[in-house]
């Protein structure tokens, strides 16, 4: 199988046993962001190099993020299209490379500019999706972002065999943080199904850690395990992120929280792990924090036990169920993906429940049980039953109540930490 350096690289540290651990990170400058790729290199840990673009190239803005570079102005990211292909080939040149490849990462609903900026600068790997990057994040319409993310898929297909280059969905993160897993996984398995069909076939699934560990690790277990049903001609790998709701305040609960994203990815058979930080909670973490994450990851995922291979019973699985229900549901709506996606969310037949996307039904509804577990409590128009027992509007107190709950969980004090606190290298 021919493979793209990013997935050649995951695919090999996988085999030998190696979690790959990469974080979030973009920087306005070259300099500043070969300076931040190069720290992440040096990081004592098998790691995945990432380019964070900033909002102006998000939403296709790139005369004011270049004006903002000729001024002095700072950016939240890496302006690639207004840098251009020359001046980042050369920002790269001598750190991406087989042993550290470079990740894309733009969170832009109609990113065709971006697909030939990377490409044209030697890159391989992205990531995003036609609803996990059109609905969190924009007003585009849903359709626009299909086609357009359609045209980026046929782009991409182009490189080798449409294993050449890379791509992640996105789904797996998408308000994860209230949105009970099986709709995340039916998601995934989606755009892995959407990108299929307009010619990429090297693929990552994403799952983001959510609020109790053992319905985690059931809900990656089934997008495996779905994976393998609805892609099987395709080259794919599962990527867990670490929690992206209100996150821990503490030193300690920063490290334990991030600990048992690193446990999740290894027992759910996880080739790669997006951390985050101490910093997380107060503000945009520094350099120096994120290498500390990513040695710290790197040393939890090489104490835990090599994960041997589990027996998955998809009858005994709430997230498997839930997720196959609604994937099957959704393409019976029209043979081509696409299509399908469109046609689900106009009917409310896929809603994502606190989502203001105008094209979301916004009538389901979930709620974080005392243990962690996220239930339905109420799924509008979806193939799907809610629990029962709860009503299903939450006022604003307890919707910010839940919201914190890991916080709460980390935070609390207890008479010996599971794991060492988290900084940086002196």
């Amino acid at each position: 199988m021919t493979r793209g350096r990013f997935a050649s690289y995951v695919a090999d540290n996988q085999a030998a046993g190696r979690l790959v651990v990469q974080p979030r990170m973009g920087f306005a400058t070259t300099e500043q962001m070969r300076g931040g790729l190069l720290a992440v290199r040096a990081a004592r840990a098998t790691t995945a190099g990432t380019l964070t673009l900033d909002s102006f190239t998000r939403v296709g803005d790139h005369a004011s993020a270049a004006r903002a570079l000729v001024h002095g102005h700072d950016l939240n990211g890496y302006p690639l299209v207004a840098h251009g292909a020359v001046m980042t080939r050369a920002m790269l040149e001598d750190i991406a490379a087989d042993d550290f490849p470079v990740q894309v990462r733009h969170g832009s609903a109609l990113p065709l500019g971006i697909f030939h900026a990377l490409l044209d600068a030697g890159l391989d790997a992205t990531e995003g999706g036609p609803v996990s990057y059109c609905l969190p994040y924009s007003r585009v319409p849903l359709r626009a972002a299909i086609d357009e993310w359609a045209a980026c898929c046929e782009l991409l297909a182009t490189v080798g065999d449409g294993r050449g280059a890379h791509l992640e969905s996105f789904a797996g993160c998408m308000l994860g943080q209230l949105c009970p897993p099986s709709l995340l996984v039916a998601l995934g398995i989606l755009e892995g199904l959407f990108f299929r069909r307009h010619g990429v076939r090297s693929l990552s699934l994403s799952f983001a850690q959510q609020t109790n560990p053992g319905q985690d690790l059931d809900a990656l277990l089934a997008l495996r395990h779905l994976a393998a049903e609805f892609l099987p001609d395709c080259d794919v790998h599962l990527v867990v992120y670490t929690f992206m709701g209100l996150f821990p305040r503490t030193p300690a609960g920063a490290a334990e929280i991030l600990a048992e994203s690193v446990r999740l990815a290894v027992a759910g058979g996880a080739a790669r792990l997006i951390v985050k930080t101490s910093a997380e909670a107060f503000r945009i973490p520094t350099v120096a924090e994120n290498v500390a994450a990513l040695e710290f990851a790197a040393t939890q995922a090489a104490r835990c036990a090599a994960p041997t291979r589990r027996s998955f019973d998809p009858a005994a699985s709430p997230a498997y169920a839930e997720a196959r229900l609604l994937v099957e549901a959704v393409l019976d709506l029209h043979p081509e993906p696409g299509a399908a996606l469109a046609a689900a969310f106009g009917t409310g037949l896929l809603d994502v429940p606190f989502c203001l996307h105008p094209e979301n039904a916004n009538q389901a509804r979930s709620r974080v049980e005392p243990d962690g577990t996220l239930r339905w409590t109420r799924t509008g128009r979806m193939p799907l039953r809610p629990a029962t027992g709860h009503a299903a509007d939450l006022g604003s107190a307890e919707l910010i109540d839940m919201l914190a709950f890991n916080q709460r969980r980390f935070d609390a004090p207890t008479t010996e930490p599971t794991t060492p606190a988290l900084s940086p290298a002196r």
